[in-house]
C-alpha cells in the first residue's frame, strides 16, 4: 500500500523558512514509531520517498525536512549550496524544530532519527543537543569527521575514488553500483552541486565537540545507535575513517552501538544493488527499537 506524501513548511529558530515533508500510511491508527530522514550533501528529501514507502509499510510515519541550502525552495531562491548566516549549526537546529513538531503530532510515539551521509555528521552534532527528544538513531554513509576534514585539506576529493572502480562510466559512480540510480541522481536538477566553501568550513567547525568525553556528557548511554556505510563507501575511506567512530561512541558509554558494513556497496547503500537488505536490516533494528521503547 502507497503512503500518502504531504509537503509543509515550517519556521527556523532565526525566522528561517523550513522546507519538509510527510509520509504517512492510508490507516494511521497502526502508526508505532516516528522517523525523521536527514539527506545528505547535495540533494534533497523526496530522493527517499521509496525508503519512505517501505517505513510506512511498516507502521512508521515519516518525516524529512530540506536542509538549508538545498530543495526546491532554495533552488527558486538561487540558494543551492548556500547555509546561509549561521552555517551548519542553523541546518542541525532545522532538524530539532521537525523533531518537535513530529512529536507534536504523533505524542507518544518514538521517534528515530537517521541520518545520511551530510545528513549523518548534522545527527552527529544533533545528538549533543538534542538526543533527549530520541529513541534511536542511525547513521548512513557516515564517517568520523575530523578525519574527513583532514583528508580534504590535504587534497582528498570523492570523485578521485572512481580512479578504483570497475567500468567507470561517470563521475558520480561512487555513489552506487546501479547505474539507473546514478544516472537519475546526475539527471536531477536539485542534486549534484556542492556548498560554499563558508558552508563546507562551518560543518568541521565544532569537531572538537564530536569526542567521547563530549559525547559521554551530552548523550544518554542507553540510547540505540545504529551506524552503516558500504565497504566501497569513499566518503568513509572503505571504512578507514568509519570504525574510529563507531569505537568512539562505545568509549563515550553508549551500550548499544550496532555497526553494519554491507560487502561491495558504494556510498548510498539505501540506492544500492542490494539495497532490499539493507532496508531489511535497518527495519529490524528499528524493530528492536520500537520493542525496547
Amino acid at each position: 500500500m502507497q503512503s500518502t506524501e504531504t509537503h509543509f513548511e515550517l519556521t527556523g529558530t532565526d525566522a528561517q523558512a523550513i522546507e519538509a515533508h510527510r509520509w504517512q500510511a492510508q490507516d494511521p491508527s497502526r502508526e508505532r514509531a516516528i522517523v525523521q530522514i536527514a539527506h545528505g550533501m547535495g540533494e534533497h528529501a523526496l530522493r527517499y520517498r521509496p525508503l519512505a514507502d517501505a517505513l510506512t509499510q511498516a507502521g512508521c510515519a515519516v518525516y524529512a525536512n530540506e536542509h538549508r541550502g538545498h530543495g526546491r525552495l532554495a533552488q527558486s531562491l538561487g540558494q543551492l549550496g548556500n547555509f546561509g548566516p549561521r552555517g551548519f549549526e542553523g541546518l542541525v537546529d532545522d532538524m530539532a524544530v521537525l523533531s518537535r513538531h513530529a512529536r507534536g503530532r504523533h505524542p507518544g510515539l518514538p521517534l528515530i532519527l537517521l541520518g545520511h551521509s551530510m545528513g549523518s555528521f548534522a545527527a552527529q552534532y544533533y545528538l549533543l543537543k538534542y538526543s533527549g527528544m530520541l529513541a534511536g538513531a542511525a547513521l548512513s554513509g557516515t564517517t568520523a569527521l575530523d578525519l574527513l576534514g583532514a583528508a580534504l585539506q590535504s587534497g582528498f576529493r570523492l570523485e578521485d575514488m572512481n580512479a578504483a572502480l570497475p567500468d567507470v562510466r561517470t563521475s558520480f559512480d561512487w555513489l552506487s553500483r546501479d547505474h539507473a540510480q546514478v544516472d537519475a541522481y546526475i539527471n536531477d536538477p536539485l542534486c549534484g552541486f556542492t556548498v560554499t566553501p563558508e558552508g563546507m568550513g562551518s560543518m568541521f567547525a565544532h569537531i572538537g565537540d564530536l569526542t567521547p568525553p563530549v559525547m559521554r556528557e551530552h548523550i544518554r548511554p542507553e540510547l540505540p545507535l545504529y551506524l552503516f556505510i558500504g565497504d566501497q563507501d569513499p566518503v568513509s575511506h572503505k571504512g578507514e575513517w568509519f570504525y574510529p567512530l563507531v569505537r568512539r561512541y562505545r568509549e563515550a558509554g553508549l551500550r548499544d552501538v550496532s555497526a553494519h558494513v554491507f560487502g561491495g556497496a558504494r556510498h548510498e547503500t539505501l540506492n544500492e544493488t542490494n539495497r532490499e537488505e539493507v532496508v531489511a536490516v535497518l527495519l529490524a533494528w528499528i524493530d528492536r527499537v520500537v520493542g525496547k521503547a
